[in-house]
């Protein structure tokens, strides 16, 4: 009773040196998480794997420090704040930081022993288990200090019911002589390290975000020391001057990377933007065939000297050409056009033409009479609508054209108006800060033309892209592009879609006997036969390859397939091309057919290709010159067509 009396007497006492011991720990633990933020940016050029393992093992350094700092409560039994890095272990570093800590603090903790060793190897697991709990919570996305303070919170509650139900530490009565401070330092110190983890995330992502960024930036760039010696640059520099790494570009310079005389200008301006402090912007440089756009800065420590020079060039190759053939329209076109100037207009904010000279009436001939100083833009609109001078004026309702095209007067605008003859005008309009309005007028009608040949010029360009150049007929690619398509369709509207597959035979022999030019003119008859058999629009005939070619027959069934297959080969019978090398003395072909309907067209159109493919080879091996189809579904109609 003396001893229990004597307990309670001195509860406050100990208490407070229990507070006073918690705080050492605490500074501990805290000490041991903020030094793995500072060296946690090392493990960045390690794998995600041994970063976690070092976090781990960090934690549970703590963890096992906490347990040497512990505040002894009865013989054997030992408080402290070991739990808060176990959990925030879990929360931060997952299964494998984790499983590291508790394994560190749990050997640990069994090696120091104890009446109530049992009790804290549970409490171990269960802290641990509270921060894997955490990280499955935020898996899908980072955490935030809410989560650490629920973290925090759980963690308490999980010591609170520990020390109320685990059998030594209820027999010490730990719950009521410790358990307040052991909770609340416990909680702080998870708040107060997962803070310094948060902001280390934080630091690192940002960290990540400017190394991705210089990395992958679409732009050449690179740092210098003071001697114009590279000290870091991104991978486009890199594949410039055909490195496989970085780092075997650190310490080179200029001299090692380009020729002599080049490098000496380089080096020459580098080193008096470093000497004058003055950066070098938009400086032209060429490198083999490269033209480059490059930007130079100085470097300064903080004591505002001069350590080195920042680098960003732009590869300007394809502009610097664009520039060169736009200079050389312009010559052309200021030849058609010498003699020749804009015309200039100006209305006040009321719409009244204040001023104009003789090429702004020149530009619109039509109504040039009515662009007189004075004239309301309504007049002169109703001029041009009186005389159709432009087109896409409606005729039912001109007035309301005229208000509409009025209001946007006063509006910074460009505008390009084609006239009754063809001819076209760029207006390109401009608001002063009084409300005068600028009208500039140009002559764009070669241009114009310019953009529509050009347009034309693509589709031309398009088309031969698409077409096979012996044949004239469609190509593979198209032909891929065509099948997708096609078989698409005909799956939404559930249709049978048909497939020919065609091969001369005995190509080979064909050509080794007549030579290559027969053999290509035997293609072009056998294309022709094939563009022959077909009457639809929609129907394709493509080269699929060497001597072989294929016919996308969209709704057609297997029969209408056949009779197309039939008419080919009467077709290329027809032209009797003499072939001493074929068991037939001439030119034939054989022709894989294949037919499927919607719900094979939507689960695997290519099967469609394969089944024809299939029927091709099967009539090759049973004596060519016929014509075999398969399906899908099931494989008939074998026809010798010899």
């Amino acid at each position: 009773m003396i001893g229990s009396v004597h307990v309670l007497e001195g509860g406050s006492n100990a208490v407070n040196g229990i507070w006073t011991q918690f705080g050492g720990n605490l500074s501990f633990v805290c000490l041991a998480i903020s030094l793995w933020a500072h060296f946690s940016i090392q493990f960045q050029r390690r794998s995600v794997t041994h970063e976690k393992i070092a976090f781990g093992i960090i934690a549970g350094g703590a963890s096992i420090g906490s347990i040497l700092l512990a505040v002894e409560v009865n013989p054997g039994i030992y408080i402290d704040i070991r739990f808060s890095p176990l959990a925030l272990a879990g929360m931060f570093g997952g299964p494998i930081a984790a499983a590291f800590a508790a394994s560190l603090a749990m050997v640990f903790r069994f090696w120091v022993g104890g009446a109530a060793m049992i009790d804290g190897l549970i409490a171990i697991a269960v802290a641990t288990g509270i921060g894997l709990a955490a990280n499955v919570w935020i898996r899908k996305r980072s955490p935030e200090l809410t989560d650490v303070a629920l973290l925090s919170l759980a963690l308490g509650g999980a010591l609170i019911v520990l020390m109320a139900v685990l059998p030594t530490l209820v027999h010490a009565r730990v719950l009521a002589i410790i358990g307040l401070p052991m909770t609340v330092l416990n909680c702080l110190a998870t708040v107060l390290c997962g803070f310094v983890l948060l902001k280390t995330q934080q630091w690192e992502l940002e960290r990540s975000i400017l190394v991705t960024a210089f990395s992958q930036s679409p732009d050449y760039l690179y740092v210098k020391d003071r001697n114009s010696r590279f000290i870091t640059v991104n991978e486009n520099m890199i594949r410039l001057f055909r490195f496989r790494t970085t780092a075997e570009m650190t310490g080179l310079s200029d001299f090692n990377l380009i020729s002599r005389p080049r490098a000496e200008e380089f080096y020459y301006l580098e080193q008096q933007v470093m000497d004058t402090g003055v950066p070098l912007i938009d400086s032209v440089e060429r490198i083999e065939d490269r033209y480059l756009l490059a930007s130079k800065v100085p470097l300064k420590d903080r004591q505002g000297r001069v350590i080195g020079l920042a680098g960003v060039t732009r590869d300007v190759t394809e502009r610097t050409a664009l520039e060169r053939e736009l200079r050389k329209s312009k010559n052309l076109l200021s030849h058609a056009m010498a003699g020749m100037s804009d015309g200039i207009a100006m209305y006040d904010s009321k719409g009244f033409l204040v001023f104009c000279n003789d090429q702004y009436r020149a530009a619109f001939p039509l109504s040039g009479d009515a662009r007189v100083v004075g004239a309301h833009i309504s007049d002169i609109l109703r001029r041009v609508a009186e005389t159709g001078e432009r087109t896409g004026i409606p005729d039912a309702d001109r007035e309301e054209w005229i208000r509409s095209v009025s209001a946007t007067l006063h509006s910074n605008k460009d505008e390009e108006v084609q006239l009754h003859n063809g001819d076209w005008r760029s207006i390109r309009t401009r608001l002063a800060e009084d409300g005068t309005a600028m009208a500039v007028v140009s002559d764009i009608t070669a241009t114009k033309q310019a953009e529509i040949a050009l347009r034309l010029s693509a589709e031309q360009l398009k088309n031969l892209a698409e077409t096979d150049g012996l044949t004239g007929m469609v190509n593979r690619r198209a032909f891929d592009e065509a099948f997708a398509r096609e078989t698409a369709g005909s799956a939404r509207k559930n249709t049978p879609f048909s497939l020919l597959m065609v091969d001369i035979d005995r190509f080979k022999a064909y050509n080794d006997t007549y030579g290559h030019p027969a053999g290509d003119q035997c293609l072009r008859v056998v294309s022709r036969c094939l563009r022959q058999s077909v009457s639809r629009p929609a129907d394709i005939v493509a080269r699929y390859g060497g001597e072989e070619f294929v016919v996308l027959l969209p709704a057609t069934s297997a029969k209408g397939a056949m009779i197309v297959a039939e008419q080919f080969a009467r077709l290329l019978s027809q032209e009797n091309i003499v072939h001493t090398g074929s068991e037939f003395g001439r030119v034939t072909a054989s022709i894989g057919i294949s037919c499927a309907t919607g719900a094979t067209l939507r689960v695997n159109p290519n099967r469609l290709l394969s089944e024809a493919d299939a029927a091709l080879y099967d009539a090759k091996t049973q004596g060519r010159n016929r014509i075999l189809a398969h399906s899908p579904e099931e494989r008939h109609a074998i026809k010798d067509v010899g």
